[in-house]
Order: structure tokens, then sequence, then C-alpha cells
């Protein structure tokens, strides 16, 4: 530019602009073949998102009851910066401000940077590139495939936790092998299993030990646990196919391609740099509102584990208040039909002050940490506590029902959305998680394939929530503990310590519903968690309604609360799961299936009712009334119409709906309803159905991947030198099976007891199994050599 040149101010530009599209303009266009000196049309599109944003905000400005719609063309926009709305930019309820996809084109918004990178053989097989000066990045796509960070133990697929672990990840002789680990990152679950904590290496010190900080990701704080943990981001670690390492300070990335990718073959290298893609951020007095953004896809944004450590309520979580998209000060905000897909962080954060969201019809899929977040401000609640060990004393305590304020999510909704493969790096995450909410409705969802819960509400502020019709599977995949749905309770009247908390409850009996205000309802939904309950009401969970729900695997618990009805449910291979209940629980438990006795821990008070539900054996009712319990219970087969393709529904004359009243409810309405979605989602496996009957008797199972069977014969009974016909009989190890262990099976073993309980065939081995599975672990005692001897699955 000469001296001589004027520098026209942006504002000045952009009133032009507009003056000559005489705001007879509805539709904006953005293009990757257009120019941003357009006018915005069809015909003429503006190049970069970013601009038209602010043509449309100061067009706004003139006229802001008109309905705008931001058309974006065919193509991936890689987002140098968060595109962030204000109040200004706001349509209305009766003319939206929509932003989309064209008609029929797929759209990316990308939180990376496309890499122009020049690579050279290394050593062996190794490939070397220059980046550019000062980048930082944590995740790399080489041809739209996302690669791995290189890694210890190596990534292994199918394989939990973490895809792989070793207990010797960060041992004194690994670390003795790296010559300066500073920047690598420790992963590792927590001690009991309650989700995963996270470290950044900050040097060593002697040859073998290391310098860490981190492991805040969990309220619940604990050690490393010693066996699930693995490294990454370590160079010489850098030893398998598709791994890679960037050496920040040299500037210069090493990738390991796998066996065929030649290297003239790497056409494209994206790697991902920005944690926000999309923010709303407003306030209750100036709300963003009425927004659309529809059919857009959101991939590639940073990782945030380390930024993970925000306490919540005594809570087991800490959150990270960011996302793909964050909302935060919104009102009436449409996310609808689009794609979330190789996300670092949380796809969706609901944060703070937020009305009337929906969030419809999307694609959420391997995103490292939670799908969909609902979590107010600390500040609305009444006498907050943030960890397990914290209590507001007694005299202190605020005892005004409900919020202080209104700086909380309410009135939303979360329908037919399929979300799959998450928690892909933390594991304290879910679905939909919902802290410091009300009213919330979560309906026809599809969530599988999840480290930790499906659906968790992180505490009793402020129920209202109606979650219905949801398909929740493959959950607590790798964590314990847990369940598919999972909640705690803890409010303001909540006591880590027992004795204190009777006391308090015993003269406050009105403070239990200060937090809990509205019933929460879990209905018709079909539910399966793998190491936990598959309801899972624990600490403090109060004020629900809970039936019509089909229970698959991990049965339906309830732990110290008040005012928990619970009818008409359906627990296959399971049963119900009371723990530590109050004198004064006001708990109802009744006219339910369930297939195992009732599995009590520390009950002393059964509540209003325990009765009138119906058992699948007569030795499981009777030793549930052994409890004082089930007068009036009953017992028989259910009649169930077709369990193999998962229709529990009953028979008109099974003695569960003619004696109990027993009501079937809709078995085929689970999960995404629309087309599109149904057509992509899994469904969960039906399982094996633990009723006593002779075509089960001598079948072969695979169980754990042995193959194992009833002793049956004589024959059998002599060949293992066991004094009677009783037990199961290990056929077959798995496939690489390490029966070096002293704790491993070998084939021939017996087994006679799991977790102390007798077994006598693969029916009663499985029920004692279910009754236990969030223990992480199954611990038997098996025959063998003429001796018992201790064995154990993980």
């Amino acid at each position: 530019m000469s001296s001589n040149s004027i520098k026209i101010p942006f504002t000045l530009v952009l009133l032009i602009l507009l003056q000559s599209i005489a705001f007879a303009q509805r539709e904006f266009y953005v293009s990757q073949l257009g120019n941003d000196d357009n006018r915005g049309t069809e015909e003429s599109p503006f190049r970069s998102i970013g601009h038209a944003k602010e043509v449309i905000k100061a067009f706004k400005a003139e006229k802001p009851a008109e309905k705008v719609t931001l058309i974006l063309r065919d193509g991936t926009y890689y987002l140098s910066e968060p595109l962030v709305f204000d109040s200004k930019e706001s349509g209305s309820t009766d003319a939206p401000y929509t932003i989309r996809a064209a008609e029929g084109e797929k759209v990316i918004l990308s939180g990376g940077m496309s890499l122009d990178l020049k690579w050279k053989h290394y050593k062996g097989d190794l490939l070397v590139a220059k980046v550019p000066k000062g980048i930082d990045f944590s995740s790399l796509y080489i041809n739209s495939e996302k690669q791995i960070r290189a890694r210890y133990p190596n990534y292994q697929a199918d394989v939990y936790p973490f895809n792989g672990f070793s207990v010797d990840a960060i041992s004194k002789e690994k670390i003795a092998t790296w010559k300066n680990p500073k920047g690598g990152y420790i992963h590792a679950l927590h001690k009991s299993k309650w989700g995963g904590m996270h470290y950044v290496i900050t040097g060593k010190f002697g040859a073998d030990s290391l310098m860490y900080e981190g492991g805040w990701q969990n309220n619940r704080s604990s050690g490393l646990h010693p066996e699930y943990r693995f490294v990454e981001n370590i160079s010489e670690e850098l030893d398998s196919p598709n791994e890679w390492f960037l050496d920040r300070e040299k500037g210069l990335l090493y990738f390991y391609p796998e066996e065929g990718l030649a290297i003239e073959s790497i056409q494209k290298v994206e790697v991902g740099m920005l944690e926000n893609l999309i923010s709303f951020k407003g306030d209750k007095d100036l709300p963003v509102h009425d927004i659309v953004l529809q059919n857009l896809t959101f991939q590639q944004s940073r990782p945030t584990f380390m930024k993970t450590e925000e306490r919540l309520m005594r809570s087991d979580w800490t959150v990270y208040r960011s996302g793909a998209i964050l909302l935060d000060g919104t009102e009436n905000i449409l996310i609808e039909d689009n794609v979330f897909q190789d996300l670092g962080g949380n796809a969706i954060f609901v944060s703070n002050y937020n009305r009337n969201t929906s969030i419809k019809g999307n694609l959420i899929e391997e995103i490292g940490g939670s799908a969909i977040s609902f979590v107010g401000n600390p500040d609305a609640v009444r006498s907050p506590s943030f960890n397990y060990h914290e209590f507001v004393p007694e005299a202190e305590i605020d005892t005004v029902p409900g919020p202080k304020s209104e700086n909380y999510p309410a009135n939303s909704l979360v329908a037919d959305n399929l979300i799959r493969n998450i928690g892909t790096i933390e594991k304290q995450v879910a679905g939909v998680q919902i802290e410091m909410a009300m009213d919330l409705h979560i309906v026809h969802n599809t969530i599988y394939n999840v480290p930790r819960a499906g659906i968790n509400i992180g505490d009793g502020a402020w129920g209202g929530h109606i979650i219905e019709y949801n398909d929740v599977f493959n959950t607590v995949m790798e964590t314990g503990d847990h369940g598919a749905f999972n909640s705690w309770g803890r409010d303001r009247f909540w006591h880590p310590n027992r004795q204190t908390m009777d006391e308090l409850t015993a003269r406050h009996p009105d403070w239990i519903k200060l937090d809990a205000i509205k019933t929460t309802i879990i209905r018709n939904n079909r539910f399966h968690c793998d190491h936990g309950w598959d309801i899972d009401l624990d600490d403090g969970s109060s004020n629900y309604e809970i039936y019509n729900n089909l229970a698959l695997s991990g049965g339906i618990k309830l732990r110290e609360g008040f005012y928990r009805t619970v009818y008409n449910n359906i627990m296959v291979n399971n049963g119900f799961h009371p723990h530590v209940w109050f004198k004064e629980s006001h708990d109802v438990f009744t006219r339910n299936i369930v297939m195992t006795s009732h599995k009590q821990i520390r009950v002393n008070y059964w509540g209003d009712k325990v009765d009138e539900n119906f058992f699948t054996t007569e030795e499981d009712l009777d030793q549930s009334r052994s409890f004082g319990i089930e007068a009036s219970g009953e017992f028989g087969d259910p009649m169930f119409v077709d369990p193999e393709t998962g229709d529990f529904s009953l028979h008109e004359d099974s003695p569960a709906i003619q004696s109990l009243g027993f009501v079937n409810f809709d078995m085929d309405n689970f999960g995404v309803t629309s087309p599109a979605l149904k057509k992509m989602a899994a469904t969960p496996e039906i399982p094996f159905l633990l009723l006593e009957n002779e075509e089960n008797k001598s079948e072969i199972r695979e169980w754990h991947g042995f193959k194992v069977k009833n002793m049956e014969t004589l024959g059998e009974q002599s060949a293992a030198g066991l004094n009677e016909i009783t037990g199961v009989i290990v056929l077959e190890l798995p496939d690489q099976y390490d029966t070096s262990a002293a704790n491993s099976l070998r084939v021939g073993d017996v087994i006679l007891s799991c977790w102390d309980e007798e077994v006598s065939d693969f029916i009663s081995l499985s029920k004692v199994e279910k009754g236990n599975n969030w223990k992480g672990r199954t611990e038997l005692k098996v025959w063998r050599n003429q001796a018992m001897t201790s064995a154990m699955i993980q």
C-alpha cells in the first residue's frame, strides 16, 4: 500500500455493503469459491464464515425482526478462532437466525488446521517433516484418518480400558529408557475404577523417577490404578504403525505410517487446534436467543482433559465448561440434525443460565469427553458443598426450598440423538450429563459404547426431569460400580457420616426435598450395564418415580435416599439391589419382575412397601422373604412372549399379570426414531435367559470366552473326583489365555462357588455373577486336582 492510500474502517465497509443490497436480502451464502468482497448472495457468495457473521450482525442491528439464514456451501471450513455469538445476533420466535448447510451438501466446521508438509524418510519406517514455527497440537489426521500419539503399551482395538494398559507403564525400568519425557501424559483409572485421571509429565529426577501433576479430573481423589494405566507423547514409544510424535522444541513431526502407505500417498495432513468452535455467550438479562444450527458437521477439536478440574457439588465429577458448541446464557437455541465427530473434548456443553434448549436428531460419535452436558452454576445452589467429604454445619443450612438464582439450564429437550463411542480420552463422562438443572426431557436417544454412564444426574438440584424411551447399552465398559443410568443426591441435607445423616433427617424430614423439589421420572427405557446396575440411584438420590423399564443386565439399585417409587419394571437375569436404607425412606418397590433374590446390603428398614413382586424361582422368593418382606410376592414362569428377539412382554395369562397386576409396556419403541439414525444405530445384545428348564441343562455355553457346561454324568463326576454331580466344568480356554497366573482357570476345573455363594450349575453361576458385576471382577472357588483352589476372572 502506498503512503497516500487511505484505510477504510471495516464498519464503513459493512455500511456500504448493506446499503448496496438495500436490506432486501434475507439469505446470505458462504462458499470456498466465494470472496468477502462479494454481496453474499447465492450467485455472489462470501468466502469466510466470520465475515458473513459480521455482515449479518450489522444487518440485524438495522432490521432485528427479519428472519435471516446463513447458508454454507460444500466443503471444510477450518476455523482460526471460535465463532462467538452475542445477544445482538439473536433471532426471534417468529424469525429465527438459522445457520445451515446448503441442501444436500456436506459442510464441515473444523477446529483443525491443514498443513502442507514435506515428508522425508528418517530411520527405518519412520518419516519426519518440519512443521510451522511455534505450532502445538495433540491430534493428527492423515488422509482424514485419526492417528495415534506415541504410547505404551501400543494401541489395541477392543481392549478395555484405554485400548491397552500395562502395570509397568511408569515402572522404573520403563522410565529409565526415556531421555526427556517432559510433556508426556499418564492416563489411569481411579483406584476404585470410578472414572479416569490424567497427568502431565513435568520432567525426571534421577534416572528412573518421574515428576508429574494432575489427577484433578475426579472429585473422589485417589492414586493411580496399579494396573489400568498407559503413557503417551513420549518419543521413545514411537514404535508402531499409525503412531506419531511432535518434537515441539525442534518443530519436527515424526510419523510411523501403516504398511502400504507410501510417502507420496500422504495427501492431506490436519491437526486439531481449537477446543471450541461455536459459542453463544449471553446472560439472563441479555441472552442469546432464537438461533438454529442445522445440518452441519463439527470435527477435530482439541482435547481438553487437563482442563477438566471444576468440582461439581459433591458429585464424583469435575468438568470443563467448554465443548465444540458452548451455550452460556441462552434461550430457544436449536441444535438439529448435525454430526459431531472426532472431537477431543465435549461435544455440546450447556452452561449456567439456559432455557428452552433443543438438541435433536444429531449423530455424536468418537468424542474425547461427554456428548451433551447441562451444568448450572453453583451460585444457584443453597448451602453448596463441593466434595464428598464436605458438609455445611446444621445451624448454617439454608432451609428455603429450590434454587437461589436462575443461573442454571431448564425446560430443555434432548431428543432423537444417536450417541456412541464417547469418552475415548476421558472416562468420567456421560452420553447426557445433568447437574444443577431442572425440567429436562431426555427422550428417544440411543446411547452406547461409553466408558461410564449413558445418562448421569450428579445431584438432586432440582429434578423435574423426564427420561423416557431411550436405548442405553454397552455402558460402564471401562470403569466400575456405576450405572447405565446413574445418579447421586448428596444434597444439602446429606452427610458423609451415616450416623450423622440419620440424625439430621430424623430431626428435619422436611429437608429431604429442599433441593429435589420435583420428581424425576424414568420410564419406558431399555438399559444394559456391563459393570454395574442398569439403573443406579446412589448416595442420597431422592424423589424418583421409575416404571416400565426393561433392564437387560444389571438390575436396579437404590442406595440411601428417600421417596423412590419403583414399579412395573422387568429385570432380566438380575433383580433388586437395596443398599443402606433410611428408617423413614418412604421407598416403594412393587409389581416388578425379578429373576434373582433381593441383593440387600445393610438394610434394616424396608421403606413403605417391598412386596407383590414376581420371582422366577421359589428359592429366590424364599430368600427375599427371609428379610421380612415379600409376604405377597409370587413366583413362576413369567411367560415372556419372545425373549430371544428382545420382546419381554408377558402373555396375557401370565401369573404376573393375573395375580399381581403387571401391565405390559411397549417393547419396540426404544431409542432414536428418525429413519437415518435408526439405520445407523446398533441394538443391545439380547442375553441368554437364566430360566431353569431342560433345554438349558446340557448346552455348552460361552462365558468370558471360555467354553463351559454343567456337570451332568457320573463319568464327569468321577473324572473330577467330586463326591456329587454339581458345578460347572471348564471345557476350553479363550485364545491366548494366560494360564501362568496363580488365579487363572484351567481346562477341567469345576466351578463350585462364586463370591462365596454355592454354584450348582451355569444358571446359578450366572445369577451370582450378575448380582456382583459392579465389582469389576469375578471371584471363584474351583475344584482342581482333588482340592479346592481360588480363581478370578477380570
